[in-house]
């Protein structure tokens, strides 16, 4: 999927673009069930801003930011089974056996009024949503982490969206060494005239895949009446042998349940999308993605006896209700 140019710009700055991943009609059907989702009219901007019930601080700051709580419908489920997206992840990871993070979208009006940034209390140190790391950049081995969006519109830079510094991600080592022992781990501290930050231009349809080690965030919406949209969606390597990772997985697939991988994935306050909408269907690869079928086709048909690769309930039954462990990246930061 990935040309030599782009995969050496990925190598190189830490972020590639693949054009069109998804078509952009299907894009478009994906901004237009954002819209619906949260009952929000697009020709009406005074809907975007209703006083609505907090359940929480944490709920507060992901209505600033412009979080859509739906992780399961047939539109989502659609964009993660894409045999294109499939492709370009598999170029980045050089690995064919990879799950797909169950993630939500992002609809980000102009930030005024109750979207306000100004409404959260800035911080010293840590997370910050206008530029930040995924990952502890102080570890002397740090993980490999790979997150990605898929543009529902067009970006233009007065409605904000992603926005990356590639030059630090390129000259990281060189830059590092000049830095305190006590450094922000996961905010850098730069002068962004000899490291400037770009906001890489994307239409419907468009895949940005990013390493978490490039410091990147969400530019403030600062137009008077667009919005920036994206459904978040990445792949990481398949743990099979996970048995409770495996069963979340799958159980959340097919009962609409809020995934239980990352603490601000919270749910719609107003009525869950158990309640709307049924089971998506999975195609052979968006089967494999999720987990519910296996990479390795080693587990039999009770039946037939044949070998399927599908989670068996006995293979359900063995794995507990405790917390499963972390997917992929925090899902806040982009």
């Amino acid at each position: 999927m990935l040309s030599e140019e782009d995969f050496a710009h990925w190598q190189t700055y830490g972020y590639v673009v693949v054009r069109e991943a998804i078509p952009a009609e299907a894009a478009r059907r994906l901004l237009d069930f954002a819209w619906d989702f949260q009952g929000l009219d697009p020709d009406r901007p005074d809907s975007w801003y209703e006083d609505r019930p907090f359940r929480s601080e944490l709920d507060q700051q992901l209505h600033v930011y412009g979080f859509v709580e739906a992780y399961h419908h047939q539109l989502l489920w659609d964009s993660r089974q894409s045999q294109r997206v499939y492709d370009a992840f598999v170029d980045v990871w050089d690995c064919e056996e990879l799950w797909v993070t169950q993630d939500r979208l992002n609809l980000n009006p102009p930030n005024v009024r109750n979207r306000d940034r100004a409404l959260i209390e800035p911080t010293d140190r840590g997370f910050d949503i206008d530029l930040h790391w995924d990952i502890d950049t102080t570890l002397g081995v740090p993980p490999q982490r790979v997150q990605g969006i898929i543009a529902l519109n067009d970006t233009k830079p007065e409605s904000g969206g992603f926005q990356c510094c590639p030059e630090l991600f390129r000259r990281f080592e060189e830059w590092k060494l000049g830095q305190p022992a006590d450094r922000d781990p996961i905010r850098p501290a730069v002068d962004r005239a000899e490291f400037p930050v770009v906001r890489p231009d994307l239409h419907p349809g468009d895949l940005l895949i990013w390493n978490g080690l490039l410091a990147h965030g969400v530019a403030r919406n600062t137009s008077a009446d667009q919005v920036r949209a994206v459904q978040y969606l990445s792949m990481m390597p398949a743990l099979e042998e996970h048995a409770k990772l495996r069963k979340s997985r799958v159980e959340s697939w097919r009962h609409l349940r809020t995934p239980r991988w990352n603490r601000t994935l919270v749910g719609d306050p107003v009525l869950h999308e158990s309640k709307r909408y049924p089971t998506a269907t999975l195609n052979e690869l968006g089967s494999r993605l999720l987990g519910l079928s296996s990479w390795h086709a080693t587990e039999t048909d009770p039946d037939t006896g044949e070998a399927t690769g599908e989670l068996t309930d006995t293979a359900t039954k063995t794995a507990t209700a405790t917390e499963p462990g972390e997917e992929a990246a925090c899902a806040v930061s982009a």
